[in-house]
């Protein structure tokens, strides 16, 4: 029987909240979950990455795991090793994101998982499994926002986009491809030791966090032909209040909280538009169309400078780092190391 190894959260003992910390366990596929149905595949992970919900997991914060004992990891890249699935044959290579993995179901923070055969997307023949978790949820995100600005008519003719969070992985490659595609584009960071690393993925122009935090106008001056975000709460009301006449601004995140201090007036005099984007149950079409976008449009010099390779014995260490906001790009987890 097959063993391998896996990062597994258990339930914390009473009265011992470190006992809830997550270690390396060594299983078996008896070990994998099951599910209802003829339609699961076993997948053999070479790499899955470190996504902002995968901090909360790690360190316990949110409470974004429903069941324990868990494997954390909200995506990964493989290879097929058995499928009960008409739609892929044991050799295929795959990519999985969101549908609640990591959260309430197994994810990628092991060598091999078993999952639903509706979960899996082709990997596109040019992306190799580094650079496919190198791009991961975070990319897709990315991808998804950029086609959201697209589908509102937006153009690199209309104006300059803004990206907040900028240094963060869904602003690192929303960066690389909006600049890609001719896009000019302005960062947000509150990091301006990270400006040079922007700068070499197509920034134009810098803004701090702290002068896009300030409480907003109900209307500002007419800036942003577009934006992502991947903050939310004041700095998301700031981009609205500061966006031009009939704009699209793309929201993806609440790293600066949950609420949205803003008004009507930037909607009904403005135009403007507020494209709620979401990864986690996007319909199998939208994720194909995104990563066969990503696979011509996210040139892979700039994603490989983006992308730092980590063992999975170092998952708690980066859990808190990205829950602190100290990481950079995208981290790809080794399930190997």
């Amino acid at each position: 029987m097959t063993s391998f190894q896996a990062l597994v959260v258990r339930e914390a003992e009473a009265g011992n909240p470190k006992s809830a910390a997550p270690s390396i366990e060594q299983l078996t596929d008896d070990d994998l979950p099951e599910y209802p149905g003829d339609d699961t595949v076993v997948v053999d992970i070479d790499h899955s990455s470190l996504n902002y919900k995968d901090g909360m997991a790690l360190t316990g914060k949110g409470r974004i795991i429903r069941s324990f004992p868990m494997v954390p990891g909200i995506d990964f890249s493989g290879t097929v090793v058995s499928s009960e699935s008409d739609r892929f044959a044991p050799g295929d290579a795959v990519i999985l994101t969101g549908w609640a993995v990591g959260e309430r179901f197994w994810g990628g923070y092991s060598q091999r998982q078993r999952v639903k055969a509706d979960w899996l997307v082709s990997r596109p023949d040019s992306m190799s499994s580094v650079q496919a978790m190198g791009i991961g949820t975070a990319g897709l995100t990315s991808m998804l926002c950029v086609l959201g600005l697209e589908n509102g008519g937006v153009t690199p003719g209309d104006g300059p986009i803004v990206v907040t969070g900028a240094a963060g992985g869904v602003g690192s490659v929303a960066i690389a491809v909006l600049a890609s595609l001719g896009y000019e584009v302005t960062a947000v960071t509150g990091r301006p030791e990270e400006h040079d690393y922007l700068r070499s993925l197509g920034a134009s122009a810098f803004l701090t966090r702290d002068e896009m935090s300030e409480e907003p106008k109900p209307l500002e001056s007419e800036t942003w032909a577009g934006a992502v975000d991947a903050v939310g709460s004041t700095m998301l009301a700031k981009v609205i209040a500061q966006t031009k006449y009939q704009g699209v601004v793309t929201a993806c995140g609440l790293a600066g909280g949950v609420d949205l201090p803003s008004t009507v007036m930037p909607f009904i005099l403005r135009g403007v538009r507020l494209q709620g984007i979401d990864s986690v149950n996007a319909p199998t079409a939208d994720r194909e169309a995104a990563w066969s976008r990503l696979a011509t449009d996210l040139p892979s010099d700039l994603l490989d400078s983006m992308t730092e390779i980590v063992p999975m014995s170092s998952l708690p260490e980066q859990g808190q780092a990205i829950m602190a906001g100290q990481t950079r790009g995208r981290v790809v987890v080794d399930p190997s190391a």
